[in-house]
């Protein structure tokens, strides 16, 4: 029981962490392409490091698995 709830929260973490790092992507992008110039390192790192913390904030629980 507790590999097929592991599985969930891998899953609904994972989703999460996507959505983040888009969302965290047309951000960056939007906002340099304002400026000018996309700078596609800085926006990939910081997309990347959103996803990260989506995932180390869903360890504090996600609501889509609450019973």
């Amino acid at each position: 029981m507790r590999n097929q709830e592991f599985e969930k929260w891998i899953k609904a973490a994972g989703i999460r962490a996507v959505k983040t790092i888009a969302q965290a992507a047309a951000a960056g992008i939007g906002t340099a392409a304002v400026m000018g110039q996309v700078d596609w390192r800085y926006t990939v790192s910081a997309a990347v490091l959103a996803g990260v913390l989506s995932l180390l904030t869903s360890v504090a629980g996600l609501p889509e698995l609450e019973k």
